[in-house]
């Protein structure tokens, strides 16, 4: 955790954008405006009923029936002035309450709004969320957990940002009013002959204080567990996550016990973070609670010598005890909100950690590439380094030239980087440096295809508009892919990633490259999941449906070879750049 002063730099970063620069900035500057006003009329309402339960009590000690009525359902004219009824004071109070907590919500669920949004659009942009996964250090600041970050940290942000803010300042209004009447009330006292005017202000400023300094020295420690203890929450939930989305994987490996074993681990770690957060809160608590308890009948104390004197009355003495006790618990709102001033500052570090992240991502997109989109006659390498992210480079200095019309195959030994060349092609791998020229109509399929949320027609005409397509269209696709089983489900909203098997999701990318139409199309293992046959099948496909387009596969089988013209080995000894060397057959080599 860094000091006070970077953590509030950062809290005003993440916050100014919404209310300074943004499109809402008017209306989000007008609900908070509200909501101020709200709560300052709220504390104006305070001071009254302060007043009031002065008159109320003296009514109490009079045994004044008619001003006891008065007091309660009309108003009741004093030397101060007209005090309302407890009746028009209440409700006052009760809409003023409501209203304030309403608009509360509603600038919250707006503002997390419009930084969700720019949240996901800078992780999305440029593929920062890709760049981001590549991080090799798994303990980098700011790269665990996107989802956490998003969907909790900004909600928790914007709650309590507000509520903290507004309190803060609620607090401040009410004690600066209240300490001009408890000043008043209070009268002096003498200490070793010296006279002390306003002596309850001081009592109460020392035991706030004292109060404030005892908290800060037990609950400091709380800041740093919650950051751990929502990092270790999201990581327990992930593995959850993992273990839904490869459950027929695990079940074929017979993997429960080691899965059992890993959430085993990671729930450890979260009930050894809170059983630290438990022993540390119960500290706080026990100074909190009795911190509270102590004031409760400290004013009283500290205000009976002048009522037993004679120099006040009931209502004078209630007055002043309430006003006191105002004083004092506004003077000790740290200590009060010390448990939510952590997690806050829990979650500014990490939503502030996060946006450096990205914004580093961002920066380091296409690395040291210099990608252009050329005409699609040629897919080109010069002087292209390609490293991994430990600085372990795979081609150095690759001069490459693919021509239209002229397919060609690679293949080379698991780990040699025909993946990764695959990704520099793509213009996602961010390690290296050179220019790659790539022609815009490309389309690239991994050996594993993404299959996104929704319907069937949604998977297959992804990432287009389910519009973007006709019926028509999509049958022949399926049909070519060999999956006209499916045409009757396009509109069934199901789990299709774990409905599909590994070869129908291929068939299903090979489909949508169908209805692309691409001039270009990379393959890296793109039918490794098929039967020597069935990948046959459809290359041949590929071939008649789509005949202008260039193939560049990256394949094992010596079945592939033959849709393509040219053949090239990927070779690469251990600890050494690789080279791409022409060949007249693949040879028999593991597939990756």
């Amino acid at each position: 955790m860094r000091g006070i002063g970077p953590f509030l730099k950062d809290a005003w970063r993440l916050s100014r954008p919404y209310f300074m620069t943004s499109e809402e900035r008017w209306s989000a500057r007008g609900l908070l405006l509200a909501i101020i006003t709200m709560n300052m009329t709220i504390v104006g309402v305070s001071v009254v009923f302060n007043f009031w339960r002065r008159e109320f009590y003296n009514t109490l000690q009079d045994k004044d029936w008619h001003a006891f009525l008065d007091l309660i359902f009309l108003y009741r004219v004093t030397p101060d002035g007209i005090i309302p009824g407890f009746s028009e004071l209440a409700t006052i109070h009760i809409v003023l309450a409501v209203y304030s907590i309403y608009l509360n919500q509603l600038l919250q669920i707006r503002w997390r709004t419009w930084l969700t949004r720019e949240f996901l659009t800078e992780w999305l942009a440029d593929r920062a969320y890709y760049n981001i996964s590549l991080t090799a250090d798994r303990a980098a600041i700011g790269t665990d957990n996107p989802d956490q970050r998003i969907a909790e940290d900004l909600r928790d942000f914007t709650e309590n940002t507000l509520g903290l803010a507004l309190g803060l300042l609620s607090n401040a209004v009410s004690m600066s009013s209240f300490i001009v009447i408890l000043w008043g009330l209070s009268g002096d006292v003498e200490l070793f002959g010296i006279p002390i005017p306003g002596y309850m202000v001081w009592v109460a400023l020392a035991y706030a204080v004292l109060g404030t300094w005892l908290t800060h020295l037990v609950g400091n420690p709380l800041a740093i567990l919650s950051f751990r203890q929502q990092r270790v929450e999201a990581d327990f939930r992930y593995a959850l996550v993992r273990i839904r989305e490869n459950m027929e994987g695990i079940a074929l490996y017979r993997g429960e016990h080691e899965e059992g074993v890993t959430l085993r681990e990671r729930f450890a770690a979260v009930i050894a973070n809170w059983r630290q957060i438990m022993t540390r809160t119960k500290m706080l608590n026990s100074l909190v609670v009795g911190y509270s308890q102590i004031a409760v009948v400290f004013p009283i104390v500290v205000a009976a010598p002048r009522y037993f004197s004679g120099a006040m009355q009931l209502g004078g003495m209630m007055q002043t005890v309430g006003a006191f006790g105002t004083v004092q618990e506004t003077m000790s709102w740290f200590i009060q909100s010390y448990a939510d001033l952590a997690k806050w500052r829990a979650i500014v570090e990490r939503l502030s950690t996060f946006d450096q992240a990205i914004v580093k991502a961002r920066a380091d997109s296409n690395g040291g590439f210099v990608m252009s989109n050329g005409t699609a006659g040629t897919t080109s390498l010069r002087d292209v380094t390609v490293s991994l992210p430990d600085g372990t480079r795979l081609l150095d200095g690759a001069d490459l030239t693919f021509t239209a019309g002229h397919s060609v195959v690679i293949t080379g030994r698991t780990g040699s980087g025909k993946s990764t060349l695959f990704r520099v092609l793509a213009g996602i791998w961010p390690f290296g440096h050179g220019e790659v020229t790539v022609p815009s109509r490309s389309f690239f399929l991994p050996q594993r295809p993404y299959i996104p949320l929704g319907t069937l027609r949604h998977v297959i005409t992804y990432p287009n508009t389910v519009d973007a397509y006709s019926q028509a269209d999509i049958d022949q696709a399926l049909t070519d892919a060999g999956l006209p089983q499916l045409i009757c489900r396009l509109d069934s909203d199901d789990n299709w990633p774990q409905r599909l098997s590994g070869g129908e999701q291929q068939r299903i990318a090979l489909a949508r490259a169908l209805l692309a139409k691409p001039d270009w199309i990379f393959l890296d293992e793109a039918t490794a999941s098929l039967d020597p046959k069935a990948e046959t099948d459809l290359y041949a496909v590929l071939k008649e449906r789509l005949p202008q387009t260039t193939l560049v596969s990256i394949a094992h089988r010596p079945s592939v070879a033959s849709f393509h013209d040219e053949k090239l080995l990927f070779t690469r000894a251990e600890g050494s750049a690789g080279t791409l060397v022409a060949v007249a057959a693949l040879p028999e080599i593991a597939g990756e």
